[in-house]
């Protein structure tokens, strides 16, 4: 806690007292998005301070989701990664909505790397983006692993979820049949319970010198959540916008094997294509899955586990129903 903050601060207050510049971060397309405050103190090159302001009513959840997360986080066991992992300061307040005060953390988002000219087409490129994300989780699941749990589990709610979310489309009814197919596969495995972040995407991971410095946005994290999680999220959304940057039917550059033909192209290149990008990301999988004790053969399953949990749980109707069709292909075609 510092001096300059106290609970239950107006968002104006919180500013005043800083006394530095505000930087306002670009609004997620999400709809329920969370506006973020970068605060530095005076004369401060770097924000001391984050402050992220619900957009809606239903974005408050997030914040009070994210609050109670930090707070509770066992910071002792994270070692050398308690510096990666924002504090929470206070719970200021903005037109009668929450806003979570946290401290700000070093490193440029790797998803800005991400989007500059060509990063995605150079191999060196995006293997030390794998390599400092896996090695992070790795820290991370060493650090609290805290028992076991069935792999099964990456599904638990999915179908239900899914056939109340898309029941009325008559193909639905073949998605549930294989996820309990792909449920019953993943049963006889038993993955660590660690400290899960939720939402292990490029968009979260704050890197410098070639290793992760911060990871942000804890929301959906979890004190006991299946390590697999976070493995599998950074290789579907590192894959999902592979072809952003390239025009309707061509060829993406660097990936003789992926055109930018349809929604999730990148994603479905990655789980069955061939290449040196799809043979990198199922490679970051099976070794994950192999330092957790999980058979490598597992990983096309885990990742078809995932991209169903998200579109029974992503917030955005569209971004849901969108991993569902990629699901729905990938099943339909099989493949490694």
């Amino acid at each position: 806690m510092t001096a300059t903050i106290t609970p239950h601060q107006t968002l104006a207050e919180l500013i005043d007292d800083i006394g530095g510049r505000v930087a306002c971060l670009a609004l997620s397309k999400d709809p329920n998005a969370k506006v973020t405050l970068l605060l530095f103190r005076p004369g401060a090159d770097l924000p001391s301070f984050v402050a992220k302001v619900p957009s809606t009513d239903a974005a408050v959840r997030s914040v009070e989701l994210e609050a109670g997360a930090l707070a509770r986080l066992g910071r002792s066991a994270l070692g050398s990664l308690e510096d990666t992992v924002p504090r929470f300061i206070a719970m200021a307040e903005h037109l009668g909505r929450p806003v979570l005060v946290t401290t700000a953390l070093p490193g440029r988002l790797m998803l800005a790397a991400y989007h500059t000219w060509r990063h995605t087409a150079r191999p060196a490129l995006v293997r030390a983006d794998f390599g400092a994300a896996g090695q992070w989780l790795a820290e991370l699941h060493r650090r609290t692993a805290s028992g076991h749990g069935p792999l099964s589990m990456m599904l638990d709610g999915t179908v239900a979820a899914i056939t109340q979310r898309f029941g009325a489309d008559p193909a639905t009814a073949d998605d549930v049949e294989q996820m309990s197919a792909l449920t019953a596969r993943l049963a006889g495995h038993q993955v660590p319970l660690v400290v899960m972040h939720g939402d292990f995407w490029p968009g979260n991971l704050l890197v410098s010198g070639g290793q992760v410095r911060g990871v942000i946005d804890w929301e959906d994290a979890r004190p006991d959540g299946l390590a697999v999680h976070d493995l599998a999220r950074f290789v579907i959304a590192y894959s999902l916008y592979l072809d952003r940057h390239t025009r309707a039917g061509r060829g993406v550059s660097g990936h003789p094997g992926l055109r930018a033909d349809r929604w999730g192209a990148g994603l479905e290149y990655a789980v069955s294509g061939s290449g040196w990008y799809p043979d990198l990301a199922r490679q970051f999988v099976a070794d994950g899955l192999q330092r957790l004790g999980v058979p490598p053969a597992c990983g096309r399953d885990v990742l078809l586990a995932e991209i169903a949990r998200i579109a029974a749980r992503a917030d955005h109707p569209d971004f849901a129903r969108n991993h569902l069709l990629v699901y729905r292909r990938l099943c339909r075609a099989g493949g490694p």
